[in-house]
């Protein structure tokens, strides 16, 4: 699973959170971001942070994680640009695991499971909770093309959408896995 690499992207504007909610401690007192890049670093050892650059303070927490930084000016066009910026800094990769980094509460079995469907071949891969897909999203390498040209805030909603009988879904009871934190009142406890 050398090849397989984790893409973290974190370079979202996050307006109705009110502040840089990546960097908002969780109850575990670590900043969000940091508890999603952990998680993905454990299953992917070369993971890569696509993010604005003018996330400075975020790059160093996450470069001291051992993740690789991207920055893309594009990204604020949308998660397109920013899924492209991290698959475009990662030529030789099998394949991508894909997530948030304002979805921290998705388990590493989970991460794990849809990289383990990369590495075994699949084409697409995604977790699916009660019927709704949700992230992480894998993708083989043989989607580099369509990926390199995502623009705006669809992400790879198309490729996916265009190619469900490719996708290989992971069923889990991972409710993490449809936890994204778009308000302070998103995050427990």
């Amino acid at each position: 699973m050398a090849g397989v690499v984790g893409l973290l992207l974190a370079a979202g504007q996050g307006t109705r959170f009110g502040s840089d909610k990546l960097l908002h401690p969780l109850a575990c007192g670590t900043p969000m971001a940091v508890v999603s890049a952990r998680t993905l670093r454990g299953v992917c050892p070369r993971s890569i942070a696509v993010l604005r650059p003018e996330q400075g303070v975020l790059a160093g927490l996450l470069a001291a994680e051992g993740l690789e930084i991207v920055f893309s000016p594009e990204s604020c066009g949308g998660m397109g640009h920013t899924l492209a910026a991290g698959v475009a800094a990662s030529p030789d990769a099998t394949g991508w695991l894909v997530t948030l980094a304002d979805m921290p509460f998705i388990q590493p079995v989970t991460l794990r499971r849809v990289a383990d469907a990369l590495a075994e071949g699949a084409a697409l891969a995604a977790a699916f909770v009660d019927g709704q897909r949700g992230h992480p999203v894998g993708f083989a390498a043989r989607w580099r093309p369509e990926l390199l040209a995502l623009t705006g805030d669809e992400g790879a909603r198309a490729v996916i959408g265009g190619n469900r009988g490719l996708l290989r879904r992971i069923y889990t009871a991972d409710p993490g896995v449809l936890q994204d934190v778009d308000r302070p009142g998103d995050i427990p406890p």
